[in-house]
């Protein structure tokens, strides 16, 4: 049997940041069932929510469980008057993942980052492997040691 390989996987063994696998024995059909299964609660899973800014241009926020972005307040942190939630198609393209395994890791081209202060209440997250069914296991101070860059903030 091959050995799980992804472009996140690939890039954190790159930047020898130490993580766990977890496969899901069957489809996901709610955060709260993710988080069971991965037995985490549900603010332990981190959600990597893609917005495009404008055409070609996007941003990614990480946030803890099923906490709601406040729009007002993402807009005005990244000088936007408007902006919205990317589409699938719009997903797969500018990150290579599915909607469901979309990771701040191993992107073909780079995507700001925003960090809500929401994950950093978790001593061990949970996020996309690139691969859906699969999640990454990490310590939170791992996640921030493996991004090259973030911005930090409140977001909800």
């Amino acid at each position: 049997m091959k050995p799980f390989s992804s472009p996140v996987t690939e890039y954190l063994l790159s930047k020898e940041i130490p993580f766990r696998l977890f496969h899901h024995p069957g489809p996901i059909h709610s955060l709260a069932q993710a988080a069971q299964e991965r037995g985490q609660s549900p603010d332990q899973v981190v959600r990597s929510i893609l917005f495009r800014l404008e055409e070609g241009k996007f941003a990614m926020v990480l946030i803890a469980g099923d906490r709601q972005i406040s729009w007002p307040v993402l807009r005005k942190h990244l000088g936007q008057s408007r902006l919205t939630l990317a589409s699938q198609e719009e997903v797969l393209a500018a990150t290579g993942y599915q909607l469901g395994a979309v990771s701040p890791f191993g992107l073909p081209q780079p995507i700001p980052i925003l960090v809500d202060e929401s994950i950093f209440a978790q001593e061990e997250i949970s996020l996309g492997s690139g691969v859906r069914g699969t999640a990454v296991i990490l310590r939170t101070n791992d996640l921030l040691r493996a991004l090259d860059t973030y911005d930090q903030g409140k977001f909800t």
